[in-house]
């Protein structure tokens, strides 16, 4: 397709969020009936005896020259074990969500219970919120992000190139691991990327760029629609040779349908390129909204899928 044709077709615009058009914006209500069904899961809770990891957080970071001009939230999880040689490494996008005691995942107890049960081999976890401009405050619990805000994690999160790739290999591990003194595998079987929303196409598309890095994927309503053309991964994959991720995908009936597209339709597009291409995967469609509360009831679930079966 010549540029003329693409440009008359209106593909080379990006729509912002906020745009509305046949009448319909990307602001409506949203059905969430569904997410009653859903509940933390039973390793969410904390349990008498339970050894716990610590928790180590680098407020405001900003040693990145990738997404120079930002700054962000970091919180690593390193297990309570003496076994610190070779560990796994788990990396949350919105990192923040994931670790949020009293929300729908509570990843830090599910780590430790994992870990006490020795369901799973030692490992460290990076909880990593998008970039913010600098100078730019958190946002309150509950508040709405802010345009720039919104941006940036959209410039980080879906775009289908590989500088959020190179943006952990080269930047975020390299500083968690020497100012942590922490030994971590370079085997791609024992790295997992974990994402929700656009985080979910964002931990995909970095196994994707370099599966010799990241061989594993959890994504809970991943974002595999027209924002910044990640609706073209199901026809990439069937048209690919395979590669070695291992992916375990999540979505729901309730999911968002917006100008965008529609993420249900989106996420079982992905799962049947995943089944026709031979990947080993796992997709998991219920009857929630766009949410963390039925990734959530299967997070622990999902992460021994990933390393044990």
């Amino acid at each position: 397709m010549n540029f003329d044709s693409y440009e008359k077709l209106g593909l080379n615009k990006k729509l912002d969020r906020e745009v509305i058009v046949n009448g319909r914006s990307n602001n409506e209500p949203r059905d969430t009936s569904g997410d009653v069904n859903y509940h933390p899961c039973l390793e969410s809770y904390k349990q008498e005896g339970v050894l716990e990891g610590n928790l180590v957080y680098f407020k405001d970071w900003s040693e990145t020259e990738i997404f120079g001009g930002t700054q962000r939230d970091i919180s690593v999880y390193i297990p309570d074990t003496s076994n610190t040689k070779d560990l796994k490494l788990i990396v949350l996008q919105d990192g923040d969500s994931y670790k949020n005691e009293n929300g729908p995942v509570r990843a830090i107890s599910v780590f430790n219970n994992l870990l006490y049960q020795k369901r799973i081999d030692p490992f460290a976890a990076i909880f990593v919120m998008p970039g913010r401009p600098m100078g730019m405050k958190v946002n309150a619990p509950g508040e709405k992000r802010r345009p720039e805000a919104h941006r940036q994690r959209s410039v980080e999160y879906d775009s289908c190139d590989d500088r959020y790739l190179r943006f952990m290999k080269g930047e975020l591990i390299p500083f968690v691991s020497d100012n942590l003194d922490l030994n971590i595998s370079d085997d791609p079987l024992n790295r997992l990327l974990i994402g929700m929303s656009s985080g979910g196409i964002c931990a995909f598309n970095a196994a994707w760029h370099d599966p010799d890095s990241f061989g594993n994927v959890i994504s809970h309503c991943g974002s595999f629609t027209n924002i910044r053309g990640g609706h073209n991964y199901p026809s990439i994959i069937r048209n690919t040779e395979r590669k070695q991720i291992k992916a375990f995908l999540q979505s729901g009936k309730e999911d968002l349908n917006n100008i965008y597209g529609n993420w249900p339709l989106a996420n079982k597009q992905m799962a049947s390129s995943l089944d026709y291409a031979g990947y080993d995967y796992r997709f998991e469609f219920g009857v929630g909204s766009h949410s963390l509360n039925h990734g959530g009831s299967l997070f622990a679930e999902s992460i021994t899928w990933i390393w044990n079966s």
